[in-house]
C-alpha cells in the first residue's frame, strides 16, 4: 500500500480510520474523497497525525469523470471503500439516496478500478479494492439462532441493507468477472468518536446531557452486537496487510445487549460521571416510542473465521468503549458546537423526531 483511495473519510468510521492509519502506516499516502452530505464533516479530520499525509478531495463516488481522474493523477493501489449512506430510518423514508450512493457509487468505484488496473497492459500489480459492508444485509435472527458467519444466505430487510448487499454481490461479481483483487468485511454497529448524532448511542448520550427525552424504539429488547471504532479499524487494517484476496470476513465486538441495556447503561455512566447534573438518574427520562417498520430482531457476528486466520480479537470491552465514548463526547463540545450548528443537522432532528412519532 502506497496511494490509498479512502471513500467517505470525514463520515464517523472513515475518519477514525484514516486517523488510525496514518498513525499506523508511516509510508502510504491517503486520498480522502467524501461528499460532505450531513453525516460527513471536515471537524472530524481536525488535528490529524502527519497530516502531510492526508488530501483531501470534495467529490461524489457518483462521479465518473471525477474518479478515473483520481486514480491517474494518484497512483491509486488500494481502495478502502467506506462511503455509504448508512442510516436505517432515512432509508425507509427517503430510499432513492441510498441506491444512488450505494449501488450506483460502489458501481462507479468498481468500473474505475477494473479501467485503472486491469485494462492496462500488463495489468497493475499489488492492488486491493476492500469494501465495507454491514451485518444488515444478514436479515434478523431469532432468538435461538447462530450467529451470522460469512456463509450466512442474504435476507435484507430494510432499502438500507437490500442497497448494502447490492453493494456486496457487485463486489463479488467484479471479483469474480474480471479478476478485480477485493476483500470484503461485513461489521456489527460501530460506536465511539465523530459518530454523528443520528445513531443510538450518541443520541442518547447528547439528549440526556440537556435533559431531553431518550426515544427508544418498541419495547427495547432488539439485540444488536457493538463494536468499538477503534478495534473496526485495527480489523480492516489487518485485512489489508494479510488477507488473501477474494475473501470476506465479519466484524463485531462479542457481545449481544438489548437496545435497552444500552440506554441504561449510557445513564448509569452519566450517572456517575457527571454526578451533579439535573437530570439524574438519566434514566428517568427514557421514552417508549412507536417502533419503526420492519425492524429487525436481532443481530449477532461469528468472528471466528478473522480470528482463526488472521488473529484478530476486540481489544475492548462493551463497558470499557461506552465509557471512553461517553467521555469523548463531554470532551469535545466544539465538535458537538459546530455540528448541532449546521443547518442540515437541525432539518435532520426535526424530521427524526417526527418519524419516531409520539410516545407510547
Amino acid at each position: 500500500m502506497k496511494n490509498i483511495l479512502v471513500t467517505g473519510g470525514a463520515g464517523f468510521i472513515g475518519s477514525n480510520f484514516v486517523r488510525y492509519l496514518l498513525k499506523n502506516e508511516i509510508n502510504i499516502h491517503i486520498y480522502n474523497l467524501d461528499a460532505l452530505t450531513y453525516a460527513g464533516s471536515l471537524e472530524n479530520l481536525d488535528n490529524l497525525p502527519d497530516p502531510s499525509r492526508h488530501t483531501f478531495i470534495h467529490g461524489d463516488i457518483c462521479n465518473r469523470e471525477l474518479i478515473d481522474q483520481l486514480f491517474r493523477q494518484y497512483a491509486i493501489d488500494t481502495v478502502v471503500h467506506f462511503a455509504a449512506e448508512s442510516h436505517v430510518d432515512r432509508s425507509i423514508f427517503e430510499p432513492d439516496a441510498f441506491i444512488q450512493t450505494n449501488v450506483f457509487g460502489t458501481f462507479t468505484l468498481l468500473e474505475a478500478a477494473k479501467r485503472a488496473w486491469l485494462e492496462n497492459t500488463p495489468p497493475i500489480p499489488d492492488v486491493r479494492f476492500h469494501h465495507i459492508s454491514t451485518d444488515e444485509v444478514f436479515g434478523s435472527l431469532k432468538e435461538d439462532d447462530p450467529a451470522f458467519r460469512e456463509d450466512t444466505p442474504y435476507a435484507p430487510n430494510s432499502p438500507y441493507a437490500a442497497s448494502k448487499a447490492a453493494s456486496d454481490h457487485l463486489v463479488r461479481a467484479y471479483g469474480h468477472t474480471y479478476g478485480l483483487p477485493y476483500t470484503l468485511t461485513n461489521c456489527s454497529n460501530n460506536y465511539g468518536p465523530y459518530q454523528f448524532p443520528e445513531k443510538l448511542i450518541p443520541l442518547m448520550i447528547l439528549n440526556a446531557l440537556e435533559g431531553k427525552p431518550l426515544p427508544v424504539y418498541g419495547d427495547g429488547k432488539q439485540v444488536r452486537d457493538w463494536l468499538y471504532v477503534e478495534d473496526h479499524c485495527e480489523a480492516i487494517l489487518l485485512v489489508l496487510r494479510q488477507a488473501p484476496l477474494g475473501e470476506s470476513y465479519n466484524i463485531g465486538g462479542g457481545n449481544q445487549p438489548t437496545n435497552l441495556e444500552i440506554v441504561e447503561n449510557l445513564c448509569e455512566i452519566l450517572d456517575e460521571v457527571v454526578p451533579h447534573s439535573p437530570y439524574k438518574p438519566h434514566r428517568q427520562l427514557i421514552r417508549f416510542v412507536a417502533d419503526r417498520p420492519g425492524h429487525d430482531r436481532r443481530y449477532a457476528m461469528d468472528i471466528g473465521k478473522i480470528s482463526t486466520q488472521l488473529g484478530w480479537k476486540p481489544r475492548h470491552s462493551l463497558a470499557e468503549g461506552l465509557l471512553a465514548t461517553v467521555k469523548w463526547y463531554l470532551e469535545h463540545e466544539e465538535w458537538i458546537a459546530a455540528i448541532r450548528q449546521r443547518g442540515d443537522f437541525k432539518a435532520w432532528m426535526q424530521r427524526n423526531y417526527a418519524q419516531r412519532g409520539e410516545e407510547k
